[in-house]
């Protein structure tokens, strides 16, 4: 008997770090996904087999993050391994980066095929939960954003509070984007600490760039869902530049947006932590997508080309 689930990467199209601060945010599910199998083990305890591919040192980066991030979700499903053990195997189309939501896409997938290997049934909304657990593992007290996207797939619009929200943004067709790597592995929780920092520190500059951030979240809401794609791409490159304000992108960051835009993406930006990870850039159709992949790639760094607006009808 063996258990086995999906959890889909993601891209933050709108209001990362913003969304820290109950600032709305959109995010998307991308086609590409982590899977996860569970084995049954003879020795007590987990192993691991982690098969997915990494940028350099990710995996490596990140280990002592994924044991707690894996036995936070032991412990959030009740699941004692102390007599019967299992051995955890990671796979998928998602390539490890920051940026891209490749934790959140492990938890989702460890969660719903530890749900399927013991036979617990658990639904979506308990799946994103007990992944939200997971998350704490790597990113200390995460938004939930990405867990979110990585569980239910598509467009969603995300408010952080007590009760987060999260609604579905219909988008009439998904849309091409290019992923691009600045293969530099980001501490998110350092990003974070440090837009605070600032932000306590200097709120006369902080204050209005937050509003700009938030107006733009529903400009952008009613862009995607009108498919006005230079909207999109203009307010994508607007939200590049506030996050240039907070100190969050970096000049590899930098390099990559204007090198999209130079070869005709409609909008580009960092996406996720900053201070590394990737950027997106918007470019409906094939032909755009190629050109500007082949742009980022001509320079010597790693792209993803995929489309935002993934459900799971499209595995």
């Amino acid at each position: 008997m063996s258990g086995e689930g999906i959890g889909f990467g993601k891209a933050i199209l709108f209001n990362e770090h913003f969304v820290v601060y109950k600032i709305p945010a959109i995010v998307s599910a991308i086609g590409n996904y982590t899977v996860a199998k569970i084995l049954p083990s003879d020795k007590s305890g987990w192993q691991i087999e982690d098969n997915r591919k990494a940028t350099p040192n990710y995996k490596e980066d990140k280990i002592e993050q994924q044991k707690k991030s894996i036995n936070n979700i032991l412990k959030k499903m009740n699941i004692d391994l102390s007599k019967n053990g299992v051995k955890i195997i990671l796979d998928g189309t998602l390539c490890c980066a920051s940026g891209i939501g490749a934790s959140a896409a492990s938890c989702v997938a460890l969660a719903r095929a530890l749900s399927d290997h013991f036979n617990l049934n658990f639904s979506d909304e308990e799946i994103n939960n007990i992944a939200y657990e997971g998350e704490k593992g790597y990113h200390g007290m995460p938004s939930g954003i990405d867990n979110t996207a990585s569980t239910f797939g598509g467009l969603i619009w995300f408010e952080k509070g007590e009760q987060n929200v999260m609604d579905k943004i219909s988008l009439p067709n998904p849309i091409e984007i290019v992923m691009g790597n600045t293969g530099k592995v980001a501490n998110t929780t350092a990003a974070v600490a440090g837009v605070r920092e600032r932000k306590e520190k200097d709120p006369d500059k902080y204050n209005p760039i937050f509003d700009r951030a938030e107006n733009i979240a529903y400009l952008a809401k009613d862009a995607l869902q009108g498919e006005d794609y230079r909207e999109i791409g203009k307010l994508m490159n607007e939200n590049h530049k506030l996050l240039q304000q907070i100190e969050v992108s970096s000049k590899e960051l930098d390099f990559m947006v204007k090198l999209a835009r130079d070869h005709g993406a409609l909008g580009a930006k960092l996406t996720g932590g900053g201070l590394g990870g990737n950027i997106i850039a918007l470019t409906p159709g094939r032909d755009l997508q190629d050109d500007v992949a082949n742009a980022i790639e001509k320079e010597g760094f790693q792209t993803v080309k995929t489309v935002i607006g993934a459900t799971r009808s499209e595995e």
